[in-house]
């Protein structure tokens, strides 16, 4: 458990070097320190967060974008991107004269305002000095209201929301590459936006690029277009900001279905075909239980492995980590997630950041459905004890703020430090309660109509709230009180009522563990040849604090853990063989630091390193070298890790 503990600090870890590229910081405390449910003053003061989005300068009760055009030019060369960025305006306040938008490290050489003759002019305007979370607000003096207003820039080479690699970074070793990751507050990095959630706009895109690069974007991707370096995108449908996307790279598509397929670099496109062949499956198993999807396609985009996420449901495109193509289709849980967004997130979407479970934890609850129809009961059950034991642990370290649902105003200072655990698995759990209570059929025609009546917009939680009393809990009385329904979103904890969920694999598992600690005897191969990567990660995630070396070797021999291409499993071997003094691991796990990006698979080993002198030596040898290949958000992470080490006083 020590593994867990150690990744849970870093969630509430100041990540004050690299905090202008969008990373986390410690989370604030309640204002009045309580733990407790919110009084009515806090509830109202919830309400009133929902007309404000602390994380954006922008005023979209004031104008809001309507539709976005950019024209853009990749430069590999200097790490930019420049163009213009227009905007189709919608004044909303006859008073309003001034454009606000969100920025972080750009260059705004110019801004003009189309007149009601359809000429252009310029317009006058001022770039604020940064704040280190939200960046630069852009204010466009329109003293015409102009219907649409154009904003030529270009980004920084180290801004937040963009990763560029050079080929040597690539698995193909000949192009480079580049992507975006705009969630939460990063698009502001490569587009001058109202970069809130508040705001929902369509948009189209002309880029250009090198004759040899594919660009991609979260819009209508051509799985024929032709590599001949000008691409056009259009987006229809009504997207936050945060849902911007864009690559550019060596980039080859393959076909799952008629309309789902996998973008990948060529010599990883097979593999990862074969891992995702259930794609059309989900979207067919998700649309019989929640509705049509109405995204047109739905493609993944498989990114190197310094990608810092396991995945990002970017629209029709979804982006995806390689480290869950491991052979067994064991790890496409994270495909079910990613797609089950294209119903909660995309489609109906939190309207600030203090509200992201409305996202995170009513798409966990979809993908673990999926998973069950599709994979069983059985594995569906692992899934969600893995998760809740990870909740738990990280219940004994965070503040009880960020235990709830629904966080106060001003309870973070970034969106990006919020509880993961807390908004997924809290969340989901949430919903599983309410499907105990009221039962499938009943839930499920509940879910499919909130989808329904919210598509397309933003909503609080609040309007979560008053959704659900009318057309569950009226409907059905008896069963759920406001009450309960309350408790859950608005106090820290679980609360007593929640559903369990027990796993007869997993105990055999926890049979196998324990005969192994107390007698040494190797759980047999007939037994083990049948276990999945979950069973494998319950088996790890349940061994005392640290082994002896000759415990360590006996399971290395047995199994292999050491160099193993199994991330999940990896995170979990590497810290306890740090903790446990188990060095000839150390190769290994240098090189498993160097050549993977993903924060989840790379942090707690960082953090079981730098615990000892000798450890934070070997960090930070290897983080010299891995920093290269890191994307922004990842060597923030990191350097935060071994900052926080070095201050530490000597024990």
């Amino acid at each position: 458990m020590r593994l867990q503990l150690l990744m849970t600090r870093l969630l509430t870890i100041c990540f004050a070097a690299t905090l202008a590229a969008g990373c986390s910081r410690d989370a604030a405390p309640p204002a009045d320190g309580s733990a407790g449910a919110p009084a009515a003053t806090d509830q109202a003061e919830m309400t009133t967060a929902a007309e404000h989005d602390e994380y954006s300068y922008a005023e979209p009760d004031k104008v809001r974008t309507e539709d976005l055009a950019l024209q853009l030019d990749v430069d590999f060369d200097n790490r930019q991107l420049t163009g213009t960025a227009t905007y189709t305006l919608d004044w909303l306040d006859e008073d309003a004269t001034q454009l606000v938008l969100d920025t972080r490290d750009l260059s705004i050489e110019k801004v003009v305002g189309e007149r009601s003759d359809g000429r252009w002019e310029d317009l006058e305007y001022e770039l604020a000095d940064a704040d280190e979370n939200l960046g630069s607000k852009l204010t466009i003096e329109a003293p015409q209201r102009s219907s649409r207003i154009r904003v030529t820039y270009a980004t920084s080479p180290d801004a937040s929301g963009l990763q560029w690699l050079t080929p040597a970074m690539t698995e193909g070793g000949e192009t480079p590459f580049m992507f975006s990751q705009s969630q939460q507050i990063h698009a502001r990095s490569w587009v001058p936006v109202q970069d809130t959630t508040r705001v929902r706009f369509t948009y189209t895109a002309n880029v250009t690029a090198p004759d040899d690069v594919m660009v991609l974007m979260s819009a209508d991707n051509d799985p024929d277009a032709a590599r001949d370096g000008t691409y056009s995108f259009e987006m229809p449908q009504p997207i936050p900001s945060y849902l911007l996307a864009i690559a550019a790279g060596d980039l080859v598509f393959e076909p799952i279905s008629e309309r789902a397929g996998v973008w990948a670099e060529p010599a990883a496109v097979e593999a990862a075909v074969a891992e995702f062949a259930d794609t059309e499956k989900m979207i067919q198993v998700t649309e019989e239980l929640y509705g049509p999807y109405r995204w047109g396609r739905y493609d993944l985009l498989i990114l190197p492995p310094s990608f810092p996420y396991g995945g990002m449901e970017n629209p029709r495109l979804s982006f995806i980590t390689p480290t869950v193509i491991v052979g067994d289709q064991s790890l496409v849980a994270l495909i079910a997630h990613e797609l089950a967004h294209s119903w909660s997130g995309n489609l109906v979407t939190f309207s600030t950041s203090n509200d992201a479970w409305l996202n995170e934890g009513i798409t966990s609850y979809v993908e673990n459905r999926i998973v069950e129809e599709l994979y069983g009961k059985a594995r569906a059950d692992m899934e969600n004890v893995i998760g809740r034991n990870e909740l738990a642990v990280e219940f004994e370290e965070i503040d009880p703020s960020l235990q709830r649902l629904a966080l106060k105003p001003g309870t973070l200072d970034d969106p990006d430090g919020s509880s993961s655990a807390t908004v997924y698995t809290k969340g989901a759990w949430f919903m599983q309660f309410l499907e105990q209570r009221f039962g499938r059929e009943t839930f499920d025609a509940f879910l499919r109509g909130y989808f329904d009546h919210f598509a397309f917009q933003s909503i609080p939680t609040t309007k979560f709230i008053e959704y659900t009393k009318a057309h569950l809990l009226e409907p059905n009385p008896g069963i759920v009180s406001a009450a309960e329904l309350e408790e859950w979103i608005y106090e820290p904890g679980i609360p007593d009522n929640a559903p369990q969920t027990d796993s007869p694999r997993f105990n055999a598992v926890d049979t196998a563990r324990a005969a192994w600690l107390d007698d040494g005897t190797v759980p047999a191969q007939s037994l083990t040849s049948e276990w999945t990567t979950q069973e494998w990660v319950h088996f790890l995630e349940g061994m005392p604090e640290t082994l002896s070396i000759e415990q360590l070797d006996a399971l290395d021999d047995a199994y292999g853990f050491t160099g193993t291409p199994n991330g999940e499993l990896a995170q979990r071997w590497y810290p306890l063989a740090v903790r446990s003094g188990y060095t000839q691991a150390n190769d290994a796990i240098a090189e498993f630091l160097v050549d993977i990006g993903r924060r989840k698979l790379i942090m707690p080993t960082y953090a079981a390193l730098v615990q000892t002198p000798e450890g934070l030596q070997l960090a930070e040898e290897t983080f010299a070298e891995a920093r290269p290949g890191y994307h922004p958000i990842t060597t923030g992470s990191v350097e935060a890790v071994i900052a926080e080490a070095k201050q530490a006083p000597a024990q």
